[in-house]
């Protein structure tokens, strides 16, 4: 059986110069900057202006490098793409339900400080930019890692689990699933788990006697 899904990332979403050094200190630069601000509002009263005065570039280069806001919100938030693929794959050996990986938990804690900004764009059920992103990653590798083992229908368990686990994430974001993040890890742990456990085949039938 293979572990619950994770993810990549698709990277940068902006048109600045791929792998030159100033660019990605640039962009990093740039998604501390709008991480910060989101701690002190909503992205919808962010501005341009106010985000490259925290980084300290000029507004031409913003937008060398994101066509927007929400691009360069998507591009900063895909971290937690990466986080999820980590902490989902984060296990060794035959995976217990009842102890789910450390880093699971540490994942629900560390969106904690920067969920105004989630919630923006991961709406509730799972939709908007970052959902789609995380529910594409996390199916891809999903089918990637039963094919791999030669577990039974990937393309069917791995659309299931990415479905399932983007939508609790948001619906947990948004208030809907009443949990601590410890106590939301081990639930998520152990329905993913059953997930990729359950036997997909019906039962063969079995003729009563005469």
């Amino acid at each position: 059986m293979s572990g619950p899904p994770g993810a990549g990332t698709g990277g940068a979403s902006g048109t600045g110069a791929g792998g030159d050094p100033r660019a990605v200190r640039t962009r990093d630069r740039l998604r501390r900057a709008l991480l910060d601000e989101c701690r002190k509002r909503p992205l919808a009263e962010v501005s341009v202006a106010g985000l490259v005065r925290r980084a300290g570039v000029g507004r031409a280069t913003f937008y060398l490098h994101y066509p927007d806001l929400g691009a360069l919100a998507v591009d900063a938030c895909a971290e937690i793409v990466r986080d999820a693929v980590e902490a989902l794959h984060a296990w060794r050996g035959v995976p217990d339900p009842a102890a789910p990986p450390a880093s699971l938990t540490d994942f629900f804690t560390g969106v904690v400080p920067h969920a105004a900004l989630y919630r923006a764009l991961l709406r509730e059920g799972g939709g908007g930019p970052l959902g789609d992103l995380l529910h594409r990653e996390l199916r891809e590798r999903s089918r990637r890692e039963r094919e791999l083992v030669g577990a039974a229908a990937p393309d069917l368990v791995a659309s299931a689990v990415a479905a399932a686990f983007t939508g609790l994430l948001a619906d947990w974001l948004h208030g809907i699933v009443d949990s601590g993040p410890e106590d939301m890890a081990a639930r998520v742990w152990r329905l993913l788990l059953a997930l990729h456990t359950t036997p997909l085949e019906p039962p063969p039938r079995t003729t009563p006697p005469e």
